[in-house]
C-alpha cells in the first residue's frame, strides 16, 4: 500500500491531467530544477551530477529549490533525477563529462548479452524511491510530485550511441539492420521502466511522465514500429500493476518530442505533451476522437527560447499560447497543463522564468482578447 503523506493543498495539475476544467492552467517547467538557478549551480560546485541523483537528501534539496523560489507560482515539483539511471540499473556505466558518456556502449546485438537478464529495480533504483518519499514529505502537500522515466526508444538510442548524437546513425542503423534484436532490447528496457514507474508511485509520485525526447528522429512508420508498442505497454502495464498492488492509479503523461501527435495519442496516456512546433487547435480534435470522446489533456508548449526574448516578448507569446489552448477547448481552460515545449535552458534569467509563470497565471485564467 502507498505510504501516508500530508494532504494535497493544490490539486490543479491532477485535475487538469484528468481532463477537467480548471480555474486556470496549472504550470510547471521541464528541467525546472536545473542549471539556470544559481542555487543549483552552487550545489553542483561540490557534488557530481549522479552523486546528487543517488543521494536522497541532495535530490530532495534540488527538487525543492524552484518550489521555494517560485512559491505560489509552480503547480508541481518533479523529482531531480535523470533518464539514464535506467541504463545504469541495467548494468551500463554512464558518466557526465560534461554531457552523458557511456564508457562501453552497445555496438552489436551480441553486446546486449553482457547485460544482466534480471534487474532488481528496488536494489538498483532504490535511491530514487527514497528521494521521492523524502521529497513528498518535505513538500508537505504544497504541490503534487511528478516521477518520470525515459522512453524505451530514447534510452536505447543513448545505450547504442554512447551519448548525445546529432544523426542517431548507430541507433537507427540497429532498427534497420537488426530489427528483431532491436525489439528484444526495447522489450527489456520496457520491463525495467514499468517496474520503475510502479515503484515511484509506491514511493510517493502523484503523476508520471515518460520522456521520449528523440521520438522525432523516427519516421511515422518507424515510430509506430519501434516506439509506440512499448509506450503503450508502459501505459497499460503501469496501470495494471498499480491496481494489482492497490496503489493509486495516477495520471500518465507522454512527451514524445517531434512525433506526430495523433500517434502519441494512441499510446493511451492521460496527457500528451506538445512541443512548440504543434498548434493545440490542430491537435485537439483527433486526440479526443482517439480517446473516444474523453478529454485527453494537453501539455505545453511555449518555445523555450522565448524566455530569452525579454518581458514584452514573454508576455506576448504566453498570451498567444493561452489563446490557442482556450480556442482549442471551446473557450474553456479544460485539460491543459501549461509548460514549455521542451526543457528550460541554462542561460535563462530566473526572474524571466518568474515572469513567465506570472503571465501563465494571468492569461490562462480568462480568455484574452
Amino acid at each position: 500500500m502507498a505510504q501516508d503523506f500530508p494532504p494535497l493543498k493544490n490539486d490543479l495539475l491532477l485535475r487538469a491531467a484528468c481532463g477537467e476544467q480548471t480555474e486556470r492552467a496549472p504550470v510547471w517547467v521541464m528541467r525546472q530544477a536545473g542549471r539556470y538557478l544559481p542555487e543549483f549551480r552552487k550545489t553542483r560546485e561540490s557534488h557530481e551530477f549522479f552523486e546528487i541523483c543517488r543521494t536522497p537528501d541532495l535530490a530532495t534539496e534540488i527538487t525543492m529549490q524552484p518550489i521555494r523560489r517560485y512559491a505560489g507560482l509552480l503547480d508541481a515539483a518533479i523529482i531531480f533525477c535523470d533518464i539514464l539511471v535506467v541504463p545504469q540499473a541495467m548494468g551500463m556505466n554512464v558518466i557526465m563529462n560534461p554531457g552523458p558518456h557511456f564508457t562501453d556502449p552497445l555496438n552489436t546485438p551480441e553486446d546486449v548479452e553482457k547485460l544482466p537478464r534480471e534487474v532488481d529495480v528496488d536494489k538498483e533504483l532504490g535511491y530514487v524511491f527514497e528521494a521521492l518519499t523524502l521529497t513528498r514529505k518535505t513538500l508537505a502537500g504544497q504541490v503534487p510530485l511528478i516521477g518520470f522515466t525515459g522512453a524505451p526508444w530514447t534510452l536505447m538510442m543513448y545505450m547504442i550511441e554512447g551519448g548525445g548524437s546529432q544523426t542517431r546513425q548507430k541507433s537507427k542503423t540497429w532498427l534497420f539492420k537488426y530489427p528483431e534484436a532491436s525489439k528484444q532490447l526495447l522489450e527489456r528496457i520496457t520491463d525495467v521502466c514499468v517496474r520503475y514507474l510502479i515503484g515511484q508511485v509506491n514511493a510517493g509520485a502523484q503523476l508520471l511522465q515518460v520522456f521520449d525526447s528523440n521520438a522525432g528522429d523516427l519516421s511515422p512508420h518507424d515510430f509506430a514500429t519501434f516506439a509506440l508498442p512499448y509506450l503503450k505497454r508502459i501505459s497499460d502495464e503501469v496501470r495494471e500493476g498499480l491496481k494489482a498492488r492497490q496503489l493509486p492509479v495516477v495520471p500518465l503523461t507522454l512527451f514524445a518530442k517531434g512525433a506526430p501527435a495523433f500517434l502519441s495519442a494512441k499510446a493511451g496516456y492521460d496527457t500528451v505533451g506538445l512541443d512548440w512546433t504543434l498548434d493545440p487547435r490542430d491537435v485537439v480534435k483527433f486526440t479526443d476522437d482517439i480517446a473516444d470522446g474523453r478529454t485527453m489533456a494537453l501539455q505545453g508548449n511555449l518555445d523555450p527560447v522565448v524566455l530569452y526574448g525579454g518581458r514584452e516578448a514573454i508576455e506576448r507569446e504566453v498570451k498567444r499560447m493561452c489563446n490557442a489552448f482556450h480556442v482549442a477547448r471551446g473557450g474553456a481552460c479544460k485539460g491543459w497543463i501549461a509548460n514549455l515545449g521542451h526543457g528550460i535552458t541554462p542561460g535563462v534569467d530566473p526572474e524571466d522564468m518568474r515572469f513567465f509563470l506570472e503571465c501563465v497565471h494571468k492569461y490562462s485564467a480568462v480568455p484574452s482578447a
